[in-house]
């Protein structure tokens, strides 16, 4: 039985690493390049009818009406009656550290231990992983690689979507260091026999906030520490940990504090008043109870997960689907993600469409997928949104991309290159189409 078992997994393992051998990465965007008579929707809550965005050398050199396009030989693609958005971003991803969580060979998310500011993401990240083409096709064409951890677990970085190699995909190297909060609630545990923890479960009564607390406080001494090393122009020993923070602590990092309850989050603001990081909330479901703070210290944040339930029992049950208008309202800068492990990131344009139903306009949610996500990951001077000067990453879809009915991206571009949309599932449609001759059938009775 152990046997088949092991020849099963085998055969699916091999199957995931041959499966779309033919998508390679598109060579650069030379010369350049026009697309006319869109929709724009620039991510600044802008939108140009009947627009033209020209493309030089993988840059954007003009958006706007009435721009001349020459006669001859020019590289125009019409796109008439489509919209045209900036390429989604994915603001928390295991994207290339995680293939299959079932297999313990394509996992390498994390590291043993609390404390490792040293381990940097974007060494494990695989381009070759085949969730990536799944999420291309939906939009999705940047990423922030992020390292699982039980305490302090390491940088992330952010990559565009269509690379040979992790130096070729890197957007911004070691961007952000991340730290995952622990829990500051009671939860009841089980004793042997199935009753509740404490006393009668062969051990006191824990005190969450305390454990938390006295965790954070060692934190905060090991930051005090790194410091004064990082001060110092030589040092007799190298300490690994100590020099991983040195770009936290002068502020060329992002601090990703992983919290959701308001405890956690009033603990990540004390990192901003001592040691004046800039710091980014993750997950924060709670974060609309305390939105006017979190702006008095400009806080970033990103929902990490809007389609779940309310964390407290006493909050409403579509809590988590207006919470970014409540963020929007009070001034905060934020970004939605897609933290599903089933739908691995692809569902994050129709997050947003949630949060249009729950208040925010169509604007304000596609910048929390594209400008708002750039800038919260420090990469907003490259990408987010279709503007001069910006790389060329945007798409083009037939319909509302917000919109699960609709969306439907015909063609993507990264640094002004037109990529491959194909991915696993679209191969497999096409194989068994033509096997049942589903193909011809589709032909007799069109949608």
């Amino acid at each position: 039985m152990k046997k088949i078992f092991f020849i099963i997994i085998t055969v699916a393992f091999a199957a995931t690493c041959f499966s779309q051998a033919n998508v390679l990465p598109a060579p650069a965007q030379k010369g350049v390049m026009y697309v006319t008579h869109a929709t724009i929707h620039v991510g600044n809550g802008k939108v140009i009818e009947n627009g033209t965005i020209v493309v030089r050398d993988g840059k954007i050199e003009k958006v706007g009406n009435d721009i001349n396009i020459p006669s001859g030989d020019a590289n125009v693609i019409d796109a008439k009656g489509k919209q045209i958005y900036p390429g989604l971003i994915l603001p928390t991803s295991a994207l290339g550290l995680i293939e299959m969580s079932s297999i313990k060979a394509t996992t390498d998310a994390r590291e043993m231990g609390d404390m490792n500011p040293e381990v940097r993401s974007i060494v494990a990240y695989n381009t070759d992983s085949k969730v990536i083409n799944t999420l291309r096709s939906n939009g999705i064409l940047a990423a922030n690689i992020v390292p699982q951890g039980s305490f302090l677990a390491g940088s992330s970085s952010v990559v565009q979507l269509d690379a040979w190699t992790w130096t070729d995909a890197s957007l911004q190297t070691d961007a952000g260091m991340h730290l995952y909060m622990p829990s500051m609630i009671s939860r009841p545990s089980f004793g042997r026999f199935g009753g509740f923890g404490g006393p009668s479960a062969g051990g006191p009564a824990s005190d969450p906030v305390k454990e938390g607390m006295e965790k954070i406080d060692k934190l905060k001494t090991f930051f005090r520490e790194a410091k004064a090393y990082n001060a110092q122009s030589t040092h007799e020993e190298t300490n690994l940990k100590y020099a991983a923070v040195k770009n936290l602590l002068e502020g060329k990092q992002k601090f990703y504090v992983h919290a959701n309850q308001v405890k956690q989050m009033l603990v990540a603001i004390d990192f901003v008043k001592e040691f004046g990081l800039d710091v980014v909330i993750v997950g924060a479901s709670e974060s609309w109870q305390i939105a006017d703070l979190l702006k008095k210290h400009n806080v970033s944040v990103i929902l990490q997960q809007m389609h779940s339930l309310p964390t407290s029992n006493d909050d409403a049950v579509d809590q988590p689907y207006k919470s970014a208008a409540a963020l929007q309202k009070a001034g905060v800068t934020f970004a939605i993600s897609d933290d599903d492990t089933q739908t691995r990131g692809r569902n994050l344009a129709f997050n947003a469409g949630t949060a249009v139903t729950y208040g925010l306009t169509k604007e304000e949610a596609l910048a929390a997928i594209t400008l708002n996500a750039a800038k919260v990951m420090g990469v907003a001077d490259k990408t987010g949104s279709i503007e001069v000067g910006k790389e060329a990453n945007f798409i083009i879809s037939s319909g509302d991309i917000l919109d699960m009915s609709t969306s439907n991206v015909t063609d993507a571009f990264i640094q002004g290159r037109k990529i491959n949309l194909d991915d696993k599932q679209k191969q497999l449609t096409n194989r068994y189409e033509e096997k049942y001759n589903l193909k011809k059938e589709k032909e007799k009775k069109p949608f």
